[in-house]
């Protein structure tokens, strides 16, 4: 027998019948959307005059600490629970030993720690890879052709520990080199942040959706060749499973899938295998071509809702989303 049999056939089953009335709607609901699913990605910039819309990113700036500031006092006010840091940094200051991504003082820290001024209650989480402090835009540390593994896992591990003393809740690393979930909990645990999660871009994809972000944060003109020996190959389900039940054996607390939309048939998979905190990225890429259509007038700005909503009923906890102040301020 099926397992959601009808048990009467049609007339006597309508299935209109409950879609009759926005109360009968509502009755029926099978998922819910609120701000609570909502995590803010946002850039802050140290460069002079870069606090500008993003052009590929319409409607998406890149703020100043002190405008940083201001969107965390947004945030808390919409009951968005937590906000993502992401850094643009002085591409004068760039090298390939990508030293300042562990520099207490660099631009992500101090995001961190003036949002804490403001918002002390709202989550901050921090996205952990070299590419924007590095020259050749890559997520871990070049030799030759080679990104390097183990010498990059260094790197991160260093990186993670000056979040997490500048006041970070979650680390995000994004990189997707082998043993750095292990490397970065151990760390943690040592020098006493044993309470700082870990949301590991565990399904993270070779997507060509990422391009309006490496724009955001200034790598896209500096990256050479291709992130593919890192990142997991696009037609590949069964890998991404063993990356996600990796993370999570090496310390893991929450994993993401990245993209999103296009991956959702993985965001449902990840979820009822792992049983574990699940959420998706909805990238620049999916950002641009939504907010893109909405402009043109070929779509109506219902589809923002709808698309969240989709990341809900795959069965992700919460979604990274550049839509989410104003999708918390159409929930209200």
């Amino acid at each position: 027998m099926s397992s959601n049999p009808i048990l009467a056939p049609f007339p006597q089953t309508r299935l209109r019948r409950l879609r009759r009335t926005p109360a009968l709607r509502a009755m029926v609901n099978e998922t819910e959307l609120s701000a609570a699913n909502l995590i803010w990605p946002v850039f802050v910039t140290e460069v002079d005059g870069a606090d500008v819309e993003i052009p590929s990113m319409p409607g998406v700036v890149r703020y100043t600490v002190e405008g940083v500031k201001a969107a965390a006092e947004r945030a808390a006010r919409l009951g968005i629970p937590a906000i993502c840091v992401f850094p643009h940094s002085d591409e004068a200051l760039r090298t390939e030993t990508c030293e300042r991504a562990w520099d207490p003082d660099n631009i992500g820290n101090q995001a961190i720690r003036a949002i804490k001024q403001v918002a002390p209650d709202l989550t901050v989480m921090t996205d952990i890879a070299l590419d924007p402090y590095n020259a050749n835009g890559h997520d871990g540390l070049v030799r030759g052709s080679e990104i390097l593994n183990d010498e990059t896992v260094e790197c991160l591990v260093r990186m993670g520990l000056a979040q997490a003393e500048a006041g970070a809740d979650i680390l995000g690393p994004s990189d997707m080199m082998d043993g750095r979930i292990g490397a970065l909990r151990a760390a943690l645990e040592k020098r006493g942040h044993k309470d700082v999660a870990i949301m590991s871009y565990a399904a993270k994809f070779a997507s060509g959706f990422y391009g309006p972000f490496r724009d955001a944060v200034g790598a896209a003109g500096r990256l050479v060749g291709d992130k593919k020996t890192y990142q997991i190959n696009p037609a590949n389900r069964q890998e991404a499973l063993r990356c996600v039940a990796r993370d999570l054996a090496e310390g893991a607390d929450m994993v993401m899938v990245k993209p999103g939309m296009p991956y959702l048939d993985l965001c449902r998979e990840v979820r009822d295998q792992f049983h574990a905190p699940t959420f998706a990225y909805q990238v620049s890429g999916e950002y641009a071509m939504i907010e893109g259509a909405i402009r043109q007038g070929w779509l109506s700005r219902d589809v923002v809702l709808e698309s969240l909503l989709a990341f809900r009923r795959a069965g992700c906890d919460g979604v990274l989303t550049y839509f989410a102040p104003e999708v918390a301020e159409a929930l209200a």
